[in-house]
């Protein structure tokens, strides 16, 4: 199984969105036995809650499912587990190396 996590800060806007997104691309590829993927937050502020409002709007007008996505906070296993790691952003890599410390 080759695991994938998308990383944003709050883990409500971004990183879910592209969970999403890529679940689905990967399901339409009948690769959903072959890719797991999966979203995080460099920080907590989110942690437990669905994604944004818009997040959700813009998934629902494509027709793409965001069932099961909650927000939560990267952990230092997370960086063990996942095969690719995706940073939304340059300040995201960044505190991604200091989860690492």
């Amino acid at each position: 199984m080759i695991r994938v996590l998308f990383v944003c800060l709050g883990n409500i806007c971004r990183s879910p969105l592209a969970e999403a997104v890529f679940r689905h691309k990967v399901q339409q590829l009948h690769l959903d036995h072959q890719i797991e993927a999966d979203s995080a937050g460099t920080g907590g502020w989110h942690i437990g809650n669905p994604p944004h409002q818009g997040t959700r709007k813009i998934l629902k007008q494509n027709q793409i499912s965001f069932e099961g996505i909650v927000a939560r906070q990267v952990s230092s296993k997370d960086l063990e587990d996942f095969d690719y790691i995706i940073a939304m952003d340059a300040s995201n890599i960044e505190n991604l190396k200091k989860v690492t410390k």
